[in-house]
């Protein structure tokens, strides 16, 4: 994986209780745009991948407990998740920050442009000529 790589592949894993949460929720999000979703290694488990600018695993775990569903809470799992939830944050910040703001870059030229900064000459054309 390369270190700007801002496609991810994550393993959701639920709690074993309530049975069939992994094939309910593939069914659920197996319905949207920009996501890919498949069985995970564990019966217990999902694979999605998407584009960190369109989804966050964060995002994803926090709409299926919002619907019931239930994480598995061991420390492993807590870990991993508070890991990928930092890293894609930082991520996505920092393509954020990459892109170039137009509108600002342009208001800021208009204030520097009216702004008496010093760096004018007044001195009317037909003077600067003259020696």
């Amino acid at each position: 994986m390369r270190p700007c790589d801002l496609e991810k592949s994550r393993e959701i894993v639920f709690h074993p209780l309530p049975p069939g949460q992994a094939e309910r929720a593939l069914a659920l999000l197996e319905g949207l745009e920009g996501l890919t979703v498949c069985r995970g290694s564990r019966p217990n488990a999902v694979v999605v991948g998407y584009h960190v600018c369109e989804y966050t695993l964060e995002g994803l775990e926090s709409a299926l407990t919002s619907q019931g569903f239930h994480l598995d809470g061991s420390l492993v799992s807590r870990l991993r998740r508070a890991l990928a939830y930092f890293c894609e944050s930082v991520q996505r910040r920092n393509v954020a920050v990459n892109e170039p703001d137009i509108k600002s870059q342009q208001a800021f030229m208009k204030v520097y442009d009216r702004h008496l900064h010093g760096d004018r000459d007044e001195t009317p054309e037909e003077w600067r000529g003259y020696k």
